[in-house]
C-alpha cells in the first residue's frame, strides 16, 4: 500500500506518480494563494497554446468516424493497416526493413513500457535504467518482481551514459538495460557515436536494449535524433515510440512497440509470444484512433514539425538564459530535445531550504510557480523543468524562481 501523505512536510516523492506529486503541487498552492499558477512541471504540450495538432490529424479521425468501419474491436496486436504505416514510418530512419509483424499497437508509450517489463521478468532477474529516467520503468520494474540497477547520466557530459559503469552493474542476470533519447527527463540527444558504443557494451554483456524514442525527431538542438534500431545489427533492440508528443496529442494514447532485430532473437527466445500474451491480456488502443495512423504518418507535411521545433529551440534559448539569472541554479547542459531540462539546486546560497522537494514546495506556496523535485526522476536536490509551455510563461516563471531565490537567499 502507497504512504500515506499527511501534509507538506510529509511529501515522499519514492511512492507517488508524478501525475500524482503534480496535482500535490497545485494542493499546496491553493492553499492560501490566488496567484495564477505558472506550470513548469508538467509535460503536457497541450498547455502551449503555440501547439496544436495538424489538420490533418483531425481529418484522419474524422474520415474513420464516418466511415462506421471501425467501431469494432481491434485485433489484439492491432489494426494491420496501422502497423504497417508505422513500420513504414520507423524504417525510414533504419538500415533495414521492418514489418508489420515487427509492431504492437499500445496505449500511448506507458502502457508499452507495462507489457514490455513483465516479459521479461523472471525471478532473480535485474534491468538497467538511467538515472534520472522516466520513473514509470521504476514503478512497473519494482511491481513485476525485476530488479532495478541504475547507471548514471553524466551532466557534465551532456548526460551521457556512463559507459564504465554499465559492466559493473550487470550480471548473468541482468535482461536489459533501457536508453531514453531524446531523453526526458535530461533533455539532451544522444550521439550516433555514442548510440554505437551502448550497442556494443550491450552486446558484450549479452543483453538487448530497450529505446524510449517517444521524443522522435524532437531534437532542435545541433546533434540530429539517431534511432537505436540503427544498430540492431549489433544488438537486438525494443523501441518504444508514440504520437503524443510530437503530434501535441497525448490524450489520444497512441503508442507502440516495435521490435528491430534482423537476426530474430527476440523470436527465438519467446519474448515477442510473451509481449503478445500480455497485450491479450490488457485493453487496446481504440480501433478509430488506430484507423486514423495511417493517415496521420503519411500525411503529416514537414512543415508541422520544423515549425513547432523552432519554438522548442527558442524555448530552450529562453530557459537556458533566463537560469544564470538564478545564482542558485545551474543548467549544465542547454537542452536541445524532448521539452525537459534538469537543473541542479546550490543550496548553500539558500537558508532554511534543504532539499528539492522543500524548494518546490515552498516555491508553490510562495510564488504559484509548479515544478517538479528531481527526487521524482532519480536525482535528488534537482529540478525538473518543462518546456513545453508558452515563452510568456516561462519567463514569467523563472522571473518568479529568480524572486524566490533571492528571497531565500543566504545573507553574506
Amino acid at each position: 500500500m502507497e504512504n500515506t501523505i499527511e501534509g507538506n512536510k510529509e511529501l515522499n516523492t519514492s511512492t507517488i506518480t508524478v501525475g500524482r506529486l503534480y496535482d500535490m503541487l497545485c494542493d499546496i498552492h491553493k492553499e492560501d494563494n490566488n496567484r495564477r499558477v505558472v506550470r513548469l512541471g508538467r509535460v503536457d504540450p497541450t498547455d502551449n497554446p503555440l501547439f496544436r495538432t495538424t489538420a490533418v490529424a483531425l481529418d484522419a479521425i474524422t474520415r474513420a468516424l464516418h466511415s462506421y468501419n471501425f467501431n469494432c474491436y481491434p485485433p489484439t496486436v492491432g489494426l494491420l493497416e496501422a502497423k504497417s504505416a508505422v513500420a513504414d514510418h520507423l524504417s525510414t530512419d533504419l538500415p533495414h526493413k521492418l514489418s508489420a509483424d515487427n509492431v504492437f499497437l499500445t496505449l500511448g508509450g506507458t502502457q508499452a513500457i507495462d507489457i514490455i517489463l513483465p516479459s521479461l521478468a523472471r525471478p532473480g532477474a535485474n534491468i538497467l535504467l538511467p538515472k534520472p529516467g522516466y520513473p514509470h520503468y521504476d514503478f512497473r520494474a519494482t511491481r513485476c518482481v525485476l530488479e532495478v540497477r541504475h547507471f548514471d547520466l553524466l551532466p557534465q557530459r551532456g548526460w551521457e551514459v556512463d559507459l564504465d559503469s554499465l559492466e559493473a552493474l550487470a550480471d548473468e542476470n541482468t535482461v536489459a538495460i533501457v536508453i531514453i533519447s531524446p531523453s526526458s527527463p535530461c533533455g539532451n540527444v544522444f550521439t550516433y557515436e555514442h548510440l554505437k558504443r551502448v550497442a556494443e557494451v550491450a552486446s558484450k554483456l549479452g543483453i538487448f536494449v530497450i529505446s524510449d524514442e517517444v521524443y522522435a525527431h524532437v531534437a532542435f538542438g545541433s546533434k540530429p535524433f539517431v534511432p537505436m534500431g540503427e544498430f540492431s545489427s549489433i544488438v537486438p533492440v525494443i523501441t518504444i515510440g508514440s504520437l503524443s508528443k510530437r503530434w501535441f496529442i497525448p490524450g489520444w494514447r497512441i503508442g507502440w512497440i516495435a521490435t528491430c532485430d534482423p537476426h530474430g532473437n527476440f523470436q527465438k527466445s519467446g519474448i515477442v509470444n510473451r509481449i503478445i500474451d500480455y497485450l491479450e491480456i490488457t485493453s487496446d488502443p481504440p480501433t478509430i484512433l488506430q484507423a486514423a495512423i495511417p493517415g496521420i504518418l503519411k500525411n503529416t507535411t514537414d512543415d508541422f514539425h520544423s515549425n513547432n521545433l523552432i519554438i522548442m529551440r527558442e524555448a530552450a534559448k529562453i530557459f537556458y538564459d533566463g537560469c544564470k539569472e538564478i545564482p542558485c541554479l545551474t543548467c549544465f547542459h542547454k537542452p536541445e530535445g524532448a521539452m525537459v531540462a534538469m537543473v541542479e539546486i546550490d543550496f548553500s546560497q539558500l537558508e532554511g531550504i534543504v532539499d528539492d522537494v522543500q524548494f518546490c514546495t515552498k516555491l508553490a506556496k510562495e510564488e504559484s510557480v509548479i515544478l517538479y523535485p528531481g527526487v521524482a526522476v532519480g536525482l535528488k536536490n534537482w529540478l525538473r523543468f518543462s518546456l513545453a509551455v508558452d515563452a510568456s510563461d516561462l519567463k514569467d516563471g523563472l522571473n518568479r524562481i529568480r524572486a524566490f531565490s533571492l528571497r531565500h537567499a543566504k545573507m553574506s
